[in-house]
This record gives C-alpha cells, structure tokens and sequence, in this order.
C-alpha cells in the first residue's frame, strides 16, 4: 500500500472544482499540498455537466444569484474572483468558448479541457493529486496539526480543508462525508435538501398531463415572490426544463407553484379581443403555444369550443388561468437528478474572507459542501472557483 506523506502543509479533500482551484492558490504560493480525491478521476461533476461541455461560469454572477441562510456570506468571496478571471485562466488555456444564453459560458468541445486545464494548473504549482485515495477518519492533534487516516496512509497538515461537495448525483460517488466532518468538529450544519432538480406531479395530476411527456412550453414560473423566465418541459412523472429547476430551489413539498404560459400579454384581454370570431378555442391558444399542450391543457381547464360561443366572463377565467395557472407537485425527483445540494455548512461557522472554521483554526470548508447555492446556469462553478480561490490565498 502506497503510504501518505510525514508532512504536508495542506491537505484537501475532495478533487472537484472547488478543492482543485484551492490547491492551485496554495501550491502558487510555496505551499506543499496534496489533494486526495476518492474517486478513480477528478472532476467527475465537471465532466457531465452542461452537457458533457461545461457551463464554467456565468459572465453575470453576482450575490443576488445564490441562497444561504446567510445571503451576505457569498460577498467576499465573489468580489475577489469574478467570472472574468476565470475567464482569463480559460483563455490562457487556449479554450475555446461560447455564451450560450443569459450569460452562461461553455466550452465548444468538451468539459474535459476544464479537467485538464485544473490538472496543468496543479502541476505547475506543485499540488500533488492522489486518486482512489479514500479518506477514512480526520483528527486534530494540538493547535495546529491534523491527522487524515486513508487506504493510502496517513497524512499530517497545518491546513486542512474539506471540498467534498454535497449530496446531488450519488451515482457519480457524492457522500455525505463533509457534513460529518463539520459535526465531528462542532459546527452546524443546515437542512440540506435537492436543488435544481425536477419536480413530480400530485398523483392525481399525473395521468392528466401524462401524454405531454416531452413537450416544451416557454413560461414564467413564480413561487413565494420569485419568478424565473425560461422553458419548462413535461416528463414521464411531472415537470423539468430551466424555470422548474430554477423555482425548485425555493419550493418545498406538497407547494404550489404558478405558471406563465402567456407571459407577454394580459391573456383575458386577448381572449376578449377575439370573442367575437369563430375559432375553436383550442386553435387560438395554438397561435401562441403547442397545439399537443393546448389541446390537453384545455381537456383539463378550458372546454374547446368557438370563441362567440364562450361567455365573457368565461374568458376572463380561463385568461386568468392562463397567467397564473397553479400546479401542485408533490416531490422532488431527489438527490439522483438534483444539479446540486441545497444547504450544508452554515456560513455562520465560517470567515467569508477565507472560508476557515471560527472554532476550528486551520479548518477550512469550500464549494458545495457548504451553505452556499448558485441558479442554474454556471453560478454553482463559479463559486467553487471563488471559494476555492479565496482558501487557497491562506490555507
């Protein structure tokens, strides 16, 4: 068995986004540093996401995009290292990108150039990379020393820092492991929960909308004072696209949400417009939406018939119904589908400028692990990228 370094100045756990970008920091900065990461590769979430090419940042990331507890946390962090010096380090790279929309970059071949973009990083700072290193119990010794026992020996650090990630995609090895290390050590750590992640119909509504599995629908999609603008898709079991990933992390089960399918225009006042015509009602509503989607919709909530045969304040309610149709959804589709994990570490344990544990000198916590969670669209990067770089400048 290969056995762990005497001595190392940091050692970090957790070889994604977040712990790379840590180690990087601290290896251009003399420091010896080992990452251990218990998987066979790194990167494994980077490499599935945005479609195998990687939405590595948002050119718009800004607080306002991420939820914690704590909202102001994010702050500090973000400040000191923006999307465009991410973007830098892609350009240096000789990356090629693309926005895609609202800001979300991605790269035009593959995810693994990011893969290997960390790895050329690392090896030019001096961290080393230890794989199918699994981490099996973590001490303090003293006032600054920690002890991290592993299949591949024991490892003693002045910094260690915990970049674990969270709960989401369990397929791809995610664990729990973090949020031990967190209690074993004193600190809180918040409800967790699945975020950016698909929602199921009420049972009841199920086999309503069961034949429109696949179908698209532009939409707004609010819940509780937040709205988001984009498509939302039906599936087998309920509901996904961008704007229910998106309201998802601030909905609970059992809730309501509301749609837009007519976010452009008051839809009573349209339907009044065209009283008066003979067009069956379902053929307007396809002027503006899928014929499948409007010919069910309306099998559920609005009979079809010739508008001048709808009575006026008929319309009004199916106008109403259209700009604030409510849906109720039962569940999450979980952890197996959930982009990222909502919760984790509470920010309240935290220095926001280094990401070190008040009661814990020489502790540090970055990425998902902790209470920190971005939108869809390449948020959830960038504050690994941050976090990561804003530990790696003391660890």
């Amino acid at each position: 068995m290969e056995r762990g370094d005497p001595w190392q100045d940091t050692v970090v756990i957790g070889g994604g986004a977040a712990g790379l970008m840590c180690a990087i920091e601290a290896g251009k900065r003399g420091r010896s540093v080992a990452v251990l990461e218990h998987a066979d590769r790194i990167g494994k979430k980077i490499g599935i996401s945005g479609g195998g090419r990687c939405n590595f940042t948002n050119v718009y990331a800004c607080p306002e995009n991420f939820i914690s507890a704590h909202p102001d946390f994010c702050k500090s962090a973000l400040a000191r290292y923006t999307p465009g010096d991410f973007v830098a380090l892609v350009e240096r790279h000789g990356i090629r990108y693309h926005e895609k929309k609202l800001g979300q970059l991605f790269c035009d071949f593959s995810s693994k150039e990011i893969i290997q973009l960390l790895l050329k990083e690392c090896e030019s700072a001096g961290a080393a990379v230890r794989l199918n290193c699994k981490v099996s119990a973590v001490r303090k010794e003293g006032e600054r020393k920690f002890v991290v026992e592993s299949n591949q020996g024991t490892f003693s650090c002045e910094s260690l820092v915990i970049a674990t990630g969270g709960l989401s995609i369990p397929k791809i090895g995610a664990t729990d492991f973090g949020y031990r290390i967190a209690e074993q050590f004193g600190l809180k750590v918040t409800e967790r929960r699945p975020a950016l992640v698909p929602l199921v119909f009420a049972p009841e509504d199920r086999a309503k909308y069961l034949e429109l599995s696949g179908v698209s629908v532009p939409a707004v999609v609010r819940h509780d004072g937040t709205e988001f603008r984009e498509n939302i898709l039906f599936t087998h079991r309920g509901l996904s696209g961008p704007a229910i990933l998106q309201i998802s992390s601030y909905w609970r089960e059992g809730q309501t949400i509301e749609i837009d399918l007519l976010p452009d225009f008051k839809a009573d006042e349209w339907l009044l417009e065209n009283h008066s015509g003979k067009m069956e009602l379902v053929n307007l509503l396809s002027l503006k939406l899928p014929r499948r989607f409007c010919q069910v919709w309306c099998g559920c909530h609005a009979p079809s018939r010739p508008m001048n045969r709808h009575k006026m304040q008929e319309l009004r309610q199916i106008g109403h119904l259209l700009n604030w149709w409510p849906v109720r959804l039962a569940a999450s589709e979980g952890y197996e589908k959930a982009e990222v994990t909502l919760g984790g570490v509470d920010t309240a344990e935290l220095s926001s400028r280094t990401m070190e544990a008040r009661k814990v000198p020489g502790l540090f916590f970055i990425g998902e692990v902790v209470d920190v969670t971005g939108w869809l669209g390449g948020f959830n990067f960038q504050w690994a990228w941050a976090s990561g770089f804003a530990a790696g400048q003391v660890v």
